[in-house]
């Protein structure tokens, strides 16, 4: 995945730093970079009185093929200014192909595409200029340090020497690399590569970010840093875009929530709110025997929905719906009770963004598909 590190602009003197704490606005004048590399950049306009704002992404009716593979079928959806919109879907959903369409990685083959005001068709290198995209691995020069990554990106940005310098000294602090900042990036860990990575993007002021599965292969400490990063964007009111599989990252970090499947969105509101749609509460149920779990939905016959019987391989409990709460718990055990099925656990509970893909999907939000763009 190409990341917004790989950017480069032509390096510019007399450009003043932003004040620390801040994300500076890109230099003016700056030159576009080359297509294949979205760089940061460009400071938010701010509406006169009475204007309407428009959202920071707007998406009409796209639609991507891959020879006889249909990518995307007519995409559409908004992200607005300030806020964190989650993209989620199995591998092969389109989410990727979407990411690249939005960020001028790939034409879109109908439709039409507005990121921070900009055309995608139109005018994409004034899109780059506006975003900071990271995508699963982090592109840096594992030979430099890390401070030495952040001012080398300052200096692409067309910071002078000394701003890139100050902005690397910034950037380690409020990313927790002071310590580390001067030792070589092959030397750091996942979590602190993907710090760094961000920072880079950083250098100047994105209007929107996107953030493709940033925390695929990082251990939970790592992943709720990354957390904290997306939370720190929102609060300086950038746009995030977020694609994961971890719907626990997308139910915690998420404003609105899309769920794309075949290429089209089968689903969007909040997390609240796409649970709703399931039907509220779920009965979660674990057999003392995990080989006793098919035995178990069939003792419960008209409770357990097709999908939900259909993907118990090599599960070890299952969730069914319980519309009727604590009522729905009770025949669950009596049924269960009367097939002398001994039970580990059993309850009612909340459904997840995982309860919510199983029922709009039919399978869950872990799924992979092969042989599809992603």
């Amino acid at each position: 995945m190409p990341s917004s590190n790989d950017a480069g602009t032509a390096a510019r003197n007399d450009v003043s730093p932003a004040a620390p704490g801040d994300i500076p606005a890109e230099p003016a004048g700056s030159a576009p970079a080359r297509p294949d590399s979205p760089p940061t950049g460009a400071t938010p306009r701010t509406p006169g009185p009475g204007a309407t704002v428009a959202a920071a992404v707007e998406v009409d009716g796209i639609a991507k093929s891959f020879g006889e593979v249909h990518a995307l079928r007519g995409v559409s959806f908004r992200a607005e200014r300030g806020t964190v919109l989650g993209i989620l879907g199995p591998n092969g959903a389109g989410k990727t192909t979407t990411v690249k369409i939005l960020s001028t990685l790939l034409r879109p083959d109908a439709g039409r595409a507005i990121v921070a005001g900009h055309d995608v068709r139109q005018d994409p290198a004034a899109v780059r200029r506006s975003i900071m995209m990271t995508g699963q691995y982090a592109a840096l020069d594992l030979n430099l340090s890390g401070r030495e990554n952040l001012e080398l990106f300052g200096r692409l940005m067309g910071l002078s020497k000394s701003a890139a310098r100050r902005r690397a000294d910034t950037l380690l602090a409020e990313f927790d690399l002071v310590a580390a900042g001067r030792r070589p990036v092959h030397q750091y860990s996942g979590g602190m590569r993907r710090r760094v990575d961000i920072a880079c993007g950083l250098v100047v002021r994105p209007e929107v970010v996107f953030l493709d599965e940033p925390t695929t292969g990082l251990d939970p400490r790592s992943r709720q840093g990354v957390w904290e990063l997306v939370n720190a964007l929102k609060e300086q009111g950038i746009t995030v875009l977020l694609t994961t599989q971890y719907l626990e990252e997308a139910d915690v970090l998420s404003d609105n929530i899309i769920v794309i499947d075949k290429g089209t969105v089968i689903a969007e509101g909040t997390a609240d709110e796409l649970k709703e749609k399931t039907g509220g509460s779920y009965c979660e149920i674990v057999p003392l025997d995990p080989s006793e779990l098919r035995r178990a939905a069939g003792a419960l016959g008209d409770l357990v929905p097709p999908a939900v019987a259909a993907d118990l391989d090599g599960s070890e409990r299952m969730s069914i719906p319980a519309p009727e709460g604590a009522a729905t718990l009770a025949e669950a055990l009596r049924r269960l009770d009367g097939a002398e099925i001994r039970l580990a656990d059993i309850g009612l509970r909340r459904p997840s963004l995982d309860d919510v893909f199983l029922s709009i999907t039919g399978h869950s939000g872990s799924t992979e598909r092969t042989g599809e763009p992603r």
